[in-house]
């Protein structure tokens, strides 16, 4: 007997269960005059027609909206992997104590008499984020990590335009494996770019970096733990070497996740980093929410922060002080993404010196559990010691049986977990392989962890005995597999017959 697939309603487009006269609430007939819309807005571009919207009652519109929730993934939801962009749980505390109305009515304009609470708040997470860098002053403006980034390269070109060099600093040097941000951020801020090797270990080729550094050098910016998932064991080196030819060390702290509370990148040798507070302390990443990037530098870059700078007075009291004749200037409107700012305030004095330590220590530990646990099956790109994250690859799968990173990538959807950052590192990285980096992060459990072992070892069993059934992954979706390029390249954005 024929199978027949039941026409659910909560699966089709708006515009699709749209039925003429539907309307989720009907009002009464008007008790008041009725007003001439036009002459009332006489000269106002109105529309010919009412906007063709769909019609529909109210059951349909809630159905429609869950159903549509339920297809999404989420940390609150499943299992989140991705590499190199740690997306770790936001406990449901930090957006309780935001939705609190002294945070949610503060108007930005408010004078500084009614605003010490919250100016009291940022100054003490400065503070937090100078003892987690080890370096000397913080400003909390920039409103993400490349933000942050093209903050601080700017810092680096104000200090050498005081100093006079800045005609001869034009260069940054950055690793091969790093950051796409960190070469933009560079050329925007009008240096020359030149890419260092990595050696055989994927860390710095320490005698690539001294034939390159010289007197053209302002400085280099390195991502410390790598992409590659690997920590850089001679960053003091480095900063020496830098340091010799009157170069800065910019770090992407990017990888905080891994060494917050461990080592403070101020104490190895960096004049200026940035913080990923969407990263590295819970506030929501990606979709979620706004970013936060905040920038500690060394002493003698403090006086280019930009400005205002929040500073506490004799009296006790806080002030905004824009009185910096160095500064680079305002880089964000107010405060940054204040809320960002008040969420890794609210997670950092949770966890508290020893917290924030543990934090790094178990997202090291998760990662590395993982390497160990799956290593015998699939491929790992510098199987060592790893930081936050480790790189399998598809090396095993794609010689035995023509299973790629997109084929095992696409199965872990109907299993329930969203797909690791894939194809990066490149392939011209890694030796040809595509690669899969997975960040467990600190939040999950030992029992997560073993649910996600236990998939990809089913998955490699079904690449040896059925790889077709990884080809035309995922099956549990509403779509499988789609023309990607076309859908990036040329995006159908709209019903073009849907709307008037």
């Amino acid at each position: 007997m024929e199978t027949i697939v039941p026409n659910n309603p909560a699966e089709k487009l708006l515009f699709e269960v749209s039925s003429p006269g539907r309307r989720c609430i009907k009002l009464p007939a008007l008790d008041v005059p009725a007003v001439d819309v036009k002459k009332a807005l006489k000269g106002a571009k109105l529309r010919a027609k009412p906007a063709n919207l769909p019609e529909v009652g109210e059951l349909d519109l809630v159905r429609h909206f869950k159903n549509l929730a339920q297809k999404n993934f989420s940390l609150d939801r499943n299992f989140y992997p991705l590499g190199s962009c740690t997306m770790k749980y936001n406990p449901k505390i930090n957006v309780t104590l935001l939705a609190q109305q002294g945070f949610t009515k503060a108007h930005p304009w408010m004078t500084e008499k009614d605003m010490q609470g919250h100016l009291e708040l940022m100054f003490n997470l400065e503070g937090y984020l100078r003892e987690v860098s080890g370096l000397a002053a913080v400003t909390l403006q920039p409103a993400a990590g490349a933000h942050g980034e093209m903050a601080g390269v700017m810092c680096i070109k104000a200090y050498y335009a005081a100093k006079g060099e800045a005609d001869k600093r034009t260069e940054i040097l950055i690793p091969s494996a790093a950051h796409g941000t960190n070469p933009a951020t560079a050329a925007l801020a009008g240096f020359k770019t030149t890419t260092l090797k990595e050696g055989p270990d994927g860390n710095i080729d320490i005698e690539d970096l001294k034939k390159r550094v010289g007197p053209q050098t302002a400085g280099m910016m390195i991502t410390n733990p790598s992409t590659l998932g690997l920590l850089e064991p001679r960053l003091h080196e480095i900063a020496k070497i830098l340091h010799a030819a009157g170069a800065q060390l910019y770090m992407d702290g990017a990888n905080m996740n891994a060494i917050a509370g461990v080592v403070r990148p101020g104490d190895y040798g960096v004049d200026v980093m940035h913080f990923n507070l969407h990263k590295t302390f819970s506030v929501p990443h990606g979709g979620g929410g706004p970013g936060a990037g905040p920038i500690a530098v060394a002493k003698h870059l403090e006086p280019f922060l930009p400005v205002p700078r929040i500073v506490k007075k004799s009296d006790g009291t806080f002030a905004l002080d824009s009185n910096r004749p160095q500064s680079i200037g305002k880089v964000r409107s107010f405060f940054g993404n204040y809320g960002a700012l008040v969420m890794a305030y609210i997670y950092m004095t949770q966890l508290g010196r020893e917290g924030v330590r543990a934090m790094s220590e178990n997202a090291v530990l998760n990662a590395n559990y993982l390497r160990v646990k799956l290593r015998d099956i699939y491929h790992v790109f510098l199987d060592r010691v790893n930081a936050h994250e480790v790189v399998f690859t598809d090396k095993n799968q794609a010689k035995e049986n023509g299973v790629h990173t997109l084929d095992i990538a696409k199965r872990m959807i109907d299993y329930g977990i969203h797909p690791m950052t894939i194809y990066f590192p490149q392939a011209n990285v890694t030796g040809g392989h595509g690669a899969m980096m997975v960040e467990p992060t600190e939040t999950e459990s030992k029992e997560t962890l073993d649910y996600f072992v236990e998939v990809m070892r089913k998955i490699a069993q079904e690449a040896r005995e059925n790889p077709d059934l990884l080809h035309n992954a995922p099956h549990t979706t509403p779509v499988s597999r789609v023309d990607e390029k076309t859908a990036s390249t040329n995006p159908q954005l709209y019903c073009p017959s849907c709307i008037s």
